[in-house]
């Protein structure tokens, strides 16, 4: 154990996920199995700096797993990205005698983190927590299974509605710059076309697939679009000009929004977190700083900040050619 290591703080930044609670409880229950105390700070990076922190046992952190969001609560915060705000942060962290810092969030919460560990020689261990499953070296995100499953529940029910009145609906999904959550919700609810942000279908090729789409037998289909996707930037205006073109079909327009990261976790997230929550504290007590701990081929890794943060995440490309073939 390291000697110098006597107290650690949690916080959770950015978007909130399914899970991160999970995360918080493991971090708080391994620092107590470890022998070191523990403080949560609410807020975020704004906590910090506004001196938020409350003291967190395993007591504290009961009844937890099962519950969506984050009790610690999430915030941007513009004053962290200010000197004289990291500065106010590292005095708050060493009036309450913290040793170091393991924070929740995603690529934001990660290049804020990685900034302040190397201005104030503070180590820092980051969770990836956010459904959109977009941070390099980590198969899975913290939330991600999650909002898979809320989505593909969600269509199955648009599906039942469009076949009943032979209509076209376009489903947007999140992932402004990954389309995960597309793609494999897509594949997973028997989606027609799935639109994404790294592939630029285009708006001619969409109306030719749904076309002969319907020429083949489909009276109603499902388009799932990211919302960062090339031609689905507006969705209604994708809408529209299906309709001018197919007027035949009977286009709706669902866009899914926040309820993709509410809901109480997944058993595949409240598990991914609890090995990631308890990956951290095993990172600091084994002297490591500025990572990020992920999982690949279903074990534990430590990934610099830089690595996460600057190389982008690609995506499985099969997965695109089995959409193609099963939406046929």
């Amino acid at each position: 154990m390291n000697k110098k290591l006597n107290k650690i703080a949690v916080l959770t930044s950015g978007g909130d996920s399914p899970g991160m609670n999970a995360a918080i409880r493991a971090v708080v229950r391994n620092a107590a199995y470890s022998g070191l105390k523990c403080d949560g700070v609410y807020r975020g990076f704004q906590g910090l700096i506004e001196n938020e922190f409350v003291e967190l046992g395993p007591r504290d952190v009961k009844n937890t797993i099962n519950r969506g969001g984050t009790f610690l609560k999430s915030a941007r915060s513009k004053d962290f990205m200010m000197k004289e705000g990291r500065e106010q942060a590292f005095k708050n962290l060493k009036s309450r005698n913290v040793d170091a810092l393991v924070v929740i969030g995603g690529d934001g919460t990660f290049t804020g983190a990685s900034v302040f560990s190397n201005e104030f020689d503070m180590p820092i261990i980051g969770i990836p927590g956010t459904i959109d499953n977009d941070i390099n070296g980590t198969d899975y995100t913290i939330g991600y299974d999650t909002a898979l499953n809320t989505v593909v529940e969600a269509i199955d029910k648009i599906r039942d509605t469009a076949s009943s009145h032979d209509r076209l609906f376009l489903v947007e999904v999140m992932g402004r710059d990954a389309g995960d959550i597309a793609l494999n919700s897509g594949i997973g609810a028997g989606a027609e076309e799935i639109l994404i942000p790294e592939e630029n279908l285009g708006i001619d090729r969409l109306i030719e697939s749904l076309d002969k789409s319907r020429k083949t037998g489909k009276t109603s289909s499902i388009v799932v679009v990211s919302e960062g996707d090339q031609i689905g930037k507006n969705i209604t205006k994708v809408a529209e000009s299906i309709q001018k073109n197919l007027p035949e079909y009977e286009v709706k327009v669902t866009v899914l929004g926040h309820i993709q990261r509410g809901g109480s976790p997944s058993c595949f997230d409240r598990v991914l977190a609890s090995r990631l929550g308890v990956g951290a504290v095993d990172a600091l007590l084994e002297g490591k700083s500025n990572i990020m701990v992920g999982i690949e081929h279903k074990k534990i890794v430590y990934v610099p900040f830089e690595t996460a943060i600057n190389i982008k995440k690609i995506l499985d490309t099969d997965l695109i050619r089995v959409a193609d073939i099963v939406s046929t």
